[in-house]
């Protein structure tokens, strides 16, 4: 196997010189399977990318080196990627965290948030900004080909959050207006003209629900996309508070515009590690993929829970150089249901999201983090 060519982990003061043999190694991966890697394998690689990532941002953003040192924590060890501390999602809002100058990012990205609410700033270099590029592009062409098609977005023009996914667009249409109405006569137009086609249909969660599914139930014109992939996420707080299930969902699009059940995906992610999503199969679950993975811990000690066992779920990702964005504790709670067995076929970690925590700050976690970085 190549990855036996790997050097060991190297002082401090060498592992920018690993860093590099690690990265030209990374660029394999964009042209392998994204669900192609058993435990084993993915374990290896994970191993030596995270170390070498973790040494990289210890060196280079000073906060995410004094959270380190007050969790004692040494880059030069032979640990597990479990063993990383995790930031809280939510340090993002609060710090600037970057492990490049500031003239080498092209692009800050914000997280959503509501109004009044901080928004995270991450920042991205060219390689960043093209890893996670191409990290999307392999996990959505995998689910929807390689030809670009038309794409439907529910959602304004003015949403600047969803052009990551406009890349895999022959032609695309903004679907509602400034103030979120559906532009029935541009739809029914943009359909028309791709009659025939696959199209591909883009939005957030609550806002197909509400703007799109809801309208179409009051109009007479019912657009035909039985030929359609619907990609969805976000939002499922809103829903959940309506009581309208993923299964809801699904049967409630099939039955409003003949979208097959089995080709609307929900997906997981967020602008802390863009690129890194995990999508939904067929089967209803999440997938992670080459370029990551998920672990759930326990809220009491955060000890890695069992499979099946509900907990607070960290994402790994294999992507961020210009950020300490590769370990990540979120706000979201699920549980792992396997590894490698799902009925689609895809190897890796597979889960759900059961919701989002009550209280959203983890004390004691986040409050030591936030000690470390003063």
């Amino acid at each position: 196997s190549s990855l036996k060519k790997f050097p060991k982990i190297l002082p401090v003061k060498y592992n920018i010189r690993h860093f590099t043999i690690v990265r030209r190694k990374m660029n394999d991966i964009f042209e392998i399977s994204p669900y192609g890697w058993g435990k084993e394998v993915k374990r290896r690689f994970f191993n030596r990318r995270l170390r070498s990532l973790t040494a990289r941002h210890y060196e280079n953003c000073e906060a995410y080196k004094r959270i380190l040192d007050a969790f004692g924590f040494d880059v030069n060890g032979n640990y597990e990627y479990e063993d990383i501390p995790f930031l809280p999602v939510r340090l993002f809002k609060e710090y600037e965290l970057r492990s490049v100058d500031k003239e080498d990012v092209v692009k800050a990205l914000t997280s959503s948030g509501t109004s009044g609410q901080k928004v995270s700033r991450i920042f991205l270099d060219r390689a960043t900004s093209m890893a996670e590029t191409k990290a999307l592009s392999r996990i959505l062409t995998s689910f929807i080909g390689k030809m670009r098609l038309p794409m439907l977005i529910i959602h304004s023009a003015r949403a600047a959050g969803i052009l990551g996914f406009s890349i895999f667009a022959s032609d695309k249409l903004f679907a509602l207006d400034e103030n979120m109405q559906l532009k029935t006569n541009e739809v029914r137009s943009f359909l028309e003209k791709h009659k025939g086609e696959r199209i591909l249909i883009f939005g957030f969660t609550f806002m197909i629900w509400q703007y799109f599914h809801q309208k179409i139930l009051q109009m007479d014109y019912k657009p035909d996309l039985s030929g359609a992939v619907l990609i969805h996420g976000g939002g499922w707080k809103k829903l959940e508070a309506e009581s309208v299930s993923s299964d809801d969902f699904k049967k409630a699009l099939n039955n409003a515009c003949g979208v097959e059940t089995s080709c609307i995906h929900d997906y997981y992610g967020m602008a802390e590690q863009a690129g890194a999503i995990c999508m939904e199969c067929e089967y209803g679950y999440l997938h992670t993929s080459v370029f990551s993975d998920i672990i759930v811990r326990r809220p009491g000690d955060f000890t890695p829970a069992a499979y099946g066992e509900p907990g607070v779920i960290e994402t790994v990702s294999l992507l961020p150089e210009s950020y300490p964005g590769h370990v990540l504790l979120t706000e979201d709670t699920g549980y792992i249901a396997g590894e490698d067995d799902c009925p689609c076929g895809r190897l890796g970690k597979y889960f759900k999201i059961r919701g989002r925590l009550r209280n959203a700050e983890l004390r004691g976690c986040s409050d030591t983090y936030a000690a470390g970085i003063r």
